[in-house]
């Protein structure tokens, strides 16, 4: 098992529109909103690293708002 953290740039105005639509992706475990550098971080997990790549392109990059995003990964102890 191996998880990531992906850190968001929101497209101003779409913050909740976001976080309402990550909420509802099975493979987002956590989710908090951010103040500074970056709007949103969602903790995700997954069986392998090229599943956490295919998480954050194809269900967390395809979310209309998420002006960019990047992502830290590490195996769960």
């Amino acid at each position: 098992m191996v998880i990531g953290f992906v850190l968001m740039h929101i497209i101003a105005g779409h913050e909740y529109e976001v976080y309402n639509k990550l909420s509802k992706v099975p493979d987002v475990v956590e989710l908090h909103p951010l103040f500074g550098e970056y709007d949103l971080i969602a903790k995700i997990e997954a069986n392998d690293f090229e599943d956490i790549g295919n998480i954050v392109t194809n269900k967390i990059n395809s979310i209309y708002g998420i002006a960019h995003t990047e992502t830290l990964t590490g195996k769960k102890p």
